[in-house]
């Protein structure tokens, strides 16, 4: 069903593509646009999720200039049954994460450094779990190639600004044709994007909280990275809109519209479901937990009496403290929390 989701996904962008070329060159130009098109559809399959982590400018770490952070990923792969995924580390002070990969065999999760600042260790396990969720649910070859070919076709709006109105460039429907590539082209990749995310969130929710055990991690999490999200500006994020709905929580700071132009669902309700999955039971699914997450001695240099977790009926657990612990010798990586 994934496979099929991901063909009829591919063959929209493409025709919404090749629609835009017609509009900008006519005949001519939705030519050059499928040749564009069936060009980027290949590239993307292979290389999207290596061109999402550059626009980011993600690093990739290990357990030697990483180690709590891979040790959190590790654990929850186990917990998960899933091959392990490469892990990157972004340097911004906005509280967010997103996977990408074409499959879980050839998959990366990349979180930033005010996510690994600003999150408890249950916090962070309980996003990373949302993300590894997206990876086992398949999502993130149709999300990242969703992401290249929409800002494709942003650029080929552009591009109609500037070449549309020329008289020999065969334009069938003259300046009408330019506005519609302008402005209509990129609304409707956007929608696309929306529908996307919005369609597979819950369900990431629910396989990530089954991963690490607990809902209320997650709740926790979305709360705070929604927050801090309005207050903090992603840079990345706002020069590469068209990866927004890859993130777990809508980066772009200044996105105020309602919930019909939302590229996310609404976070209450995505609390509000996790409350009320941890008030009925986590349901016994794929992920069934062989050992906890959370152990004695953790990253966070305290012990399981130490540490404050959720209890049912309270979505948001004590914040905890991430100890800079440093990570001498080694100057590979972004100079995050732990490196």
């Amino acid at each position: 069903m994934n496979m099929i989701r991901t063909a009829m996904l591919l063959a929209a962008m493409t025709a919404l593509f090749m629609g835009v070329g017609y509009l900008i060159g006519g005949s001519g130009g939705m030519l050059i646009a499928f040749v564009i098109a069936a060009a980027m559809n290949l590239f993307g399959y292979w290389n999207a999720d290596k061109m999402v982590l550059r626009m980011h400018h993600a690093v990739e770490v290990d357990e030697r200039n990483a180690p709590e952070y891979y040790e959190i990923v590790r654990g929850l792969v186990h917990n998960a049954g899933m091959p392990m995924p490469k892990v990157y580390l972004i340097q911004n002070d906005q509280p967010n994460a997103f996977a990408t990969g074409r499959n879980p065999q050839n998959a990366a999760v990349a979180a930033t450094t005010g996510l690994l600042e600003r999150l408890s260790y249950e916090e962070v396990a309980g996003v990373m779990a949302h993300e590894l969720a997206h990876i086992q649910n398949r999502d993130t070859l149709i999300m990242t190639i969703t992401a290249t070919l929409a800002g494709a076709i942003s650029m080929l709006g552009n591009f109609a600004f500037f070449f549309g109105g020329n008289r020999d460039n065969n334009n069938p429907l003259g300046f009408v044709g330019v506005l519609v590539a302008m402005i209509v082209a990129p609304l409707a990749a956007m929608l696309v994007q929306m529908a996307i995310s919005r369609t597979r969130e819950y369900s990431a929710d629910r396989l990530g909280a089954e991963i690490c055990g607990n809902p209320l991690w997650l709740a926790s999490a979305l709360d705070k990275i929604a927050n801090a999200a309005r207050r903090i500006r992603n840079p990345d994020a706002e020069h590469n809109p068209a990866t927004a709905h890859m993130f777990i929580i809508n980066p772009l700071s200044g996105e105020k519209m309602d919930n019909l132009f939302s590229t996310h669902p609404n976070t209450d309700n995505r609390i509000a479901a996790l409350e009320d999955m941890a008030r009925n039971g986590l349901s016994g699914g794929a992920a069934r937990r062989d050992r906890p997450v959370v152990e004695d001695g953790s990253p966070w240099g305290r012990g399981r009496e130490g540490r404050t977790e959720p209890t049912r009926g309270t979505a948001r657990p004590g914040r905890g403290s991430v100890p800079r612990t440093g990570n001498p010798g080694n100057e590979r990586g972004p100079k995050g929390p732990w490196s």
